[in-house]
This record gives C-alpha cells, structure tokens and sequence, in this order.
C-alpha cells in the first residue's frame, strides 16, 4: 500500500499506540491486547486492529501484542528507528521554546542548525548551536544532509522561508506559523496553529454548553 493511500488520522494514532506502548514497556508491561489498547486511549479494539492492519500482521489472535516487538515495528513505520537532522527557522520566542524542548531527541530528531533573519541574533549560541543568518540554509542542508525543517517565523514571513527551504531540497516541513503554505505536491507538509487548536476546543465546548466564555 502506497504511503498516500493510509488515511493521515491512522497515521496520527499511530504515534498515540506507541507512546503509550514505550509508556508502560518502562512499567515492565510485556504484552497488552488491542482491547486494552484501545481502552487506554480511548478508542475501540477494532479500530485499533484497522489502524495496524494498514502495515501488516501484528501478534497473535487470543494473545495479543508483544510489547517490545510492537515498539520496534511503529518505529521503523514512523520513521524514528533513525536519527534525523532537522533545521529551525525562527529564534524568536516559540523558536527558542522548540530548541529547549529535548522530548526531540528522544524520538530520534536532532536539532542540527538554526537559522533567523535578525542580524541581531546571529552568532548567538543555544545550547551547543550558533544561530545563522538564513543566507546559510542551502550550505547547511547539503553538509549536514538535513531532509526536515521547522519554520517558527512570522506569518508575513513563512512562505518565502518555506521558499527557500524547498529550493535547498529540504522534503518535509513542520510549520508553526499561522498561515497556510503552498508547497509542491512532493513536499510533505505538516501544520500546527496553536490558536486553531483552541479554537477547535473552544467550538466543542460552546456545542457542548461547557462552559461560558470570559466576559
């Protein structure tokens, strides 16, 4: 099955079941069912069992999932069983929270350059990186073989940055800023609006008549 052929929400939950598998591997947990699963995180056992089944078989019917074996097969899946260089555009206030967050790493992204257009900023260091004028992206792509990138820049700014990042062969991109990016078709693109989220949140609650908004 093609990549493109597996709904993108399958792929989401994916990276649910394999929190909450490395969450209790840590607790000793050896095997868990796709009805315990489902339960934990809220969903039935024959979604689980539909999700899985987009890649393959997985444990045994009357068994279960091995633990370890099911973390080992959602990594390679996701693609995290490898290290990936990634770069940062934006060392403003929400850039300088992602290059803090370490839960990256953990998941196999590494935070290999970050890049800003401020000449005020450049040659600032954080942590062990030196912030580079955005001039040097195209350098750092090619020596560092970088393939994914963050944009967290303003959104007046984020198309040309996204730009350039699709000109230095960067293929997927994570973009922060609120605005909608136009990427050729083999471009992967990924967005977070944080403010949409709310406003997601905000749409259920109303519906639901939880709460009403502040005066």
């Amino acid at each position: 099955m093609r990549h493109d052929e597996i709904p993108n929400p399958a792929v989401h939950r994916l990276s649910i079941y394999l929190r909450h598998l490395e969450a209790i591997h840590a607790l000793q947990q050896r095997t868990i069912s796709s009805k315990q699963l489902g339960q934990a995180l809220g969903y039935s056992d024959a979604q689980v069992r539909k999700d899985l089944a987009y890649f393959g078989q997985f444990g045994h019917p009357g068994v279960g999932y091995r633990v370890e074996d099911m973390i080992r097969e959602l990594r390679k899946i996701l693609g995290t069983d490898k290290t990936w260089n990634v770069l940062l555009v934006g060392a403003g206030n929400l850039g300088r929270a992602l290059m803090a967050y370490r839960g990256f790493l953990r998941k196999g992204f590494r935070l290999a350059a970050v890049f800003d257009a401020d000449p005020a900023k450049h040659g600032r260091r954080f942590g062990d990186l030196d912030i580079q004028p955005v001039g040097a992206i195209a350098h750092a792509v090619e020596t560092l073989q970088i393939r994914m990138a963050m944009i967290a820049v303003p959104p007046e700014s984020a198309q040309q940055v996204a730009d350039m990042l699709v000109a230095a062969k960067v293929r997927g991109i994570l973009n922060f800023a609120a605005v909608s990016l136009a990427v050729p078709p083999d471009i992967y693109l990924q967005s977070v609006d944080l403010a949409l989220q709310l406003e997601q949140l905000s749409f259920r609650m109303n519906l639901g008549q939880i709460a009403e908004p502040a005066p």
